[in-house]
């Protein structure tokens, strides 16, 4: 599984490779403005799609359905930890069906 803190990066690359069309329009800007034109898109498709971004970069890195749910319920449990729930609460609240503690 891909370490957390590279999927972000991993998957607008992946997102940039999949629409070549954006690297054609934003060629001449310069590094950091074409790294901001990706986020920019990336987050545009996310929504597009009805997804938070952190889905859709999940399901860009994901290399099979088994491993998109388990970094899923990683990102759920991590979210349930900052808010102070337990675990299951954090499930019963948003209609997730996950593994107990």
């Amino acid at each position: 599984m891909i370490a957390k803190e590279s999927r972000q990066a991993l998957a607008l690359e992946r997102f940039a490779q999949a629409n070549p069309q954006l690297l054609a329009e934003i060629a001449a800007l310069s590094e950091t403005e074409q790294q901001q034109q990706i986020q920019w898109a990336f987050e545009d498709e996310a929504q597009e799609q009805g997804v938070e971004p952190w889905e859709l970069a999940l399901r860009l890195i994901a290399e099979s359905p088994e491993e998109l749910q388990v970094m899923r319920l990683e990102v759920h449990r991590e979210v349930a930890q900052a808010l102070g729930m337990s675990w299951e609460e954090y499930c019963d609240f948003n209609e997730i069906d996950g593994p107990a503690s």
